[in-house]
């Protein structure tokens, strides 16, 4: 609980006179001599790449994100009894759009933060082979345990609701598997040369919640403690999980957003690859099935895990979706292309 005389010390490096403290749990609205301003702090472990991850950004143009003062000395953050504290102006974060507009806005921005941040970096051939190799071990040992199981659910005699519901869901999750091996496969051939790799500064925790806007609508991104150095799909991928995690819909507004990015910061091919690889691929549904093989019977919660199952399935449909489409783009651009060449 933060209080005004505990925030005292954190703010006169600042030059700032608290007078009055809202303690919101993650972040403090403070009114001072200075304004209205949002306080924060964050565990040293992270606060040292945040700190540079969000220097790199402003020193190459990117100011979209929520400012972060500086110190009268020039610091991003200041230390205090062993947390790292650091102050922003406070944004009121009026919506005037849509969802989907404020969707379209998000995904606009980080096409940009991408671009700006990104840089290619040397990799190591061995690296990536024994990534591959790996990857297409453990994918073929879960297609073999789904294969496996699946008929040993067919010869039971009184199958649990359960095993009725992963033989009906069987067919969809080994083709989403296949997919996925598929594009690992032409991913892995398309990189046998390359000696670079591009990464990007992600944000980390990519969100609507994250995304504030100022009085003249203008968006930021806020929440930066877990930025890092990686591929831009870091960012992608975790959005789209929670996002499609819902009853089963068509889901066009997320192929837009994502047609929205991409023509904003421009995606190799061999990106696109692992990106729709890592997207088709049924972790979740698969790691449902093993959690429920491997409970012994007299502990199963059948309800339960039957639910579980069920809303993984649906991930995976809505997944589905997603990815035919996105393929399906990709092909009609390629055939424009081969017809105007």
């Amino acid at each position: 609980m933060q209080t005004l005389d505990s925030l005292k010390p954190v703010l006169h490096p600042y030059g700032v006179e608290p007078f009055f403290v809202e303690d919101n749990g993650k972040v403090c609205k403070v009114y001072s001599n200075k304004g209205t301003l949002a306080v924060k702090h964050i565990s040293p472990q992270t606060g040292v790449d945040f700190v540079r991850n969000v220097q790199t950004l402003f020193q190459r143009g990117y100011n979209r994100i929520v400012p972060i003062y500086p110190t009268m000395d020039g610091r991003y953050a200041v230390w205090h009894e062993g947390e790292l504290y650091y102050v922003m102006p406070w944004l009121n974060n009026q919506e005037k759009e849509d969802r989907f507009e404020k969707h379209q806005k998000l995904f606009r921005e980080l096409a940009r933060l991408h671009t700006i941040s990104s840089q290619d970096v040397k990799i190591n051939k061995e690296e990536r082979e024994t990534h591959y190799e790996q990857l297409t071990t453990r994918w073929e040992k879960e297609q073999q345990f789904l294969d496996e199981y699946v008929e040993e659910c067919e010869k039971t005699i009184y199958m649990s609701p359960f095993q009725y519901h992963f033989c009906m869901f069987y067919k969809d999750v080994s083709q989403a598997l296949k997919f996925s091996r598929k594009k690992l496969e032409e991913w892995y051939e398309s990189t046998k040369d390359l000696e670079k790799v591009r990464t990007v500064i992600i944000h980390g925790k990519l969100s609507t919640e994250h995304f504030l806007y100022d009085d003249r609508g203008l968006g930021y991104f806020n929440n930066f403690e877990n930025s890092k150095i990686a591929s831009p799909f870091h960012d992608l991928l975790p959005f789209l999980s929670r996002t499609l995690k819902t009853y089963p819909k068509y889901y066009d507004e997320c192929v837009e957003w994502l047609e929205t990015y991409f023509q904003h910061f421009t995606v190799r091919n061999e990106e696109r690859l692992l990106f729709m690889c890592y997207l088709a691929y049924p972790s979740s549904v698969i790691a449902v099935v093993e959690k429920y093989f491997h409970t012994p019977k007299r502990k199963r919660n059948e309800l339960k895990s039957l639910k579980k199952l069920q809303r993984h399935y649906w991930l995976l449909k809505n997944t589905e979706y997603v990815v035919m489409r996105l393929d399906e783009i990709e092909r009609k651009k390629k055939e424009a292309e081969e017809e105007e060449a």
